[in-house]
């Protein structure tokens, strides 16, 4: 690495790089607190979450949603009516929901908060200096906050084909009759059963053995069965091995089994994953280190490699490549950037939630039993179906559970999954419950209002106390009652 020497003084007390959800929320704290803080951003203010990620796929997953429920419109006793739509115009609503989200993340509101905003590509020029738009800036502490994009393999024939990635398949307005969705995970999951909803064949081709492999092997048989039922093809176990172009169509080649396996469609999605943007940063020039992932090395405060002053926060610095854990991540970067003179803090990683929007939907915080036998920690657990729940009958979405583990014979909560309708919501009490220390019996001995879905959370809590009942209590219970009757 090349010797720099220190401004004397600096124009800025913070520079940010990126302003999707990590360089906002770190720009908004720094600004909140009367630092002079800068934000740059070579593309759309928002980020990936808004422009291309969580809001359009959210935006796209309703709209199916819609769909489904008209065709099931029978089980609601209401006469079966096909869905009349056009896909552009779907496509369109996802773009009106992006223009109507915008102005939370827009320059104007971020100028008014105190935050100067620029629009160009940053590239450090030294520690403390970056260049943009021919500009020099410089900064005590720089925060980067650049993202990731998705990852595309390099299997052959692939780009002369051409594919989709979830960064451009919201520009299509002609719907594909047929698609070929590239990876099981949260977004390839996603996005096949949405546009499968939307009348697109679709076959979804994932390499492990099942799809969600991070989620228990229960979890992921029930989506694949809810797949299935929307007419999704679901080849696991399938590895590409290239692309060809046979007419007007694209042929997706995989191996499985030892055997060659063809799949044709007129659209090929790739969602195997995402990269961390650090391309064109200048990164080298400071010697900062990489994970063999690509995500930057920080520290426990988010403090780069061999550059303290330099802390990198959100998709660029990983574990989790989650909107909510870049937003959580901003807090510490912020404030130990500007203030780890005096005190710094470390970053909290103890109670991480997230959900996998699917239907059902698939939500988690802290530890699945497939976590906690790989780390060999000792569990119980309870699970309360979805099918006894009042509500969920009600909506005529009587699917799906809600397991909880727990450290054995006590009721503090190890980990928490949710399978069925309006996961993502009901998991929110026990994420409060992990954040705070409270464990079953006090989730127990909440008034939970009737009929909602938030009842069963309740009846899970209520399950485990059936299951570690005080039977020689009881015992001596049942002797006095049967005292007092004279017995």
């Amino acid at each position: 690495m090349s010797t720099f020497s220190k401004p004397k003084k600096f124009d800025r007390n913070m520079l940010v790089i990126g302003a999707g959800a990590a360089g906002l929320v770190t720009s908004y704290i720094a600004a909140a607190v009367r630092a002079k803080v800068t934000l740059i951003e070579g593309n759309e203010m928002g980020g990936d979450c808004l422009n291309t990620g969580c809001v359009p796929s959210k935006s796209l997953i309703r709209s199916a949603k819609i769909i489904n429920y008209m065709d099931r419109a029978h089980e609601f006793g209401l006469k079966r009516s096909p869905a009349k739509f056009e896909f552009a115009a779907v496509m369109e609503r996802v773009q009106r929901t992006i223009k109507a989200i915008e102005p939370h993340d827009s320059v104007e509101r971020y100028t008014e908060l105190g935050v100067e905003c620029i629009n160009g590509y940053a590239k450090f020029v030294s520690p403390w200096e970056v260049e943009v738009n021919g500009q020099t800036l410089s900064a005590r502490n720089i925060v980067i906050a650049t993202g990731a994009r998705p990852f595309v393999p390099p299997i052959p024939g692939l780009a002369e084909a051409g594919y989709l990635t979830s960064d451009t398949v919201w520009e299509i307005r002609e719907k594909p009759r047929r698609m070929v969705v590239l990876g099981g995970g949260p977004i390839g999951s996603e996005l096949s059963q949405a546009f499968a909803r939307l009348g697109i064949e679709i076959t979804q081709i994932e390499m492990m053995p099942r799809i969600l492999m991070r989620e228990d092997e229960e979890v992921s048989a029930i989506v694949k069965q809810s797949f299935v039922k929307d007419g999704i093809n679901v080849l696991t176990d399938h590895k590409v091995v290239g692309v060809e172009t046979v007419a007007k169509d694209k042929v997706v080649i995989c191996e499985h089994k030892g055997q060659r396996v063809t799949v044709r469609c007129d659209q090929v999605l790739v969602a195997v994953g995402r990269a961390a943007n650090t391309g064109g940063l200048g990164i080298d020039l400071l010697d900062l280190e990489t994970n063999p992932n690509g995500t930057l090395v920080v520290d426990k405060y988010l403090r780069t490699t061999k550059q303290p002053h330099i802390l990198a926060c959100g998709d660029v610095a990983g574990p989790y490549q989650f909107t909510h854990t870049a937003a959580h991540q901003a807090w510490y970067a912020s404030v130990n950037g500007l203030f780890g003179q005096f005190k710094k803090f470390k970053v909290d990683y103890s109670v991480i939630p997230w959900s996998t929007f699917t239907d059902p939907e698939v939500a988690r915080v802290g530890l699945n039993e497939l976590e906690a036998k790989e780390q060999d920690i000792p569990y119980e657990v309870v699970k309360y179906g979805l099918d006894d729940l009042d509500r969920a009958i009600c909506d005529e979405e009587a699917h799906g559970f809600v397991k909880v583990l727990t450290v054995p014979g006590k009721d503090k909560i190890l980990g928490v999954t949710i399978v069925g309708h309006h996961a993502g919501d009901l998991l929110a009490e026990f994420v409060l419950a992990m954040k705070h220390g409270l464990g079953l019996n006090k989730i127990l001995g909440t008034i939970h209002i009737y009929p909602t879905w938030n009842e069963a959370n309740k009846y899970a809590a209520g399950q485990w106390k059936q299951a570690n009942k005080p039977e020689k209590v009881l015992g001596w219970l049942e002797k006095y009652h049967a005292w007092r009757l004279g017995k």
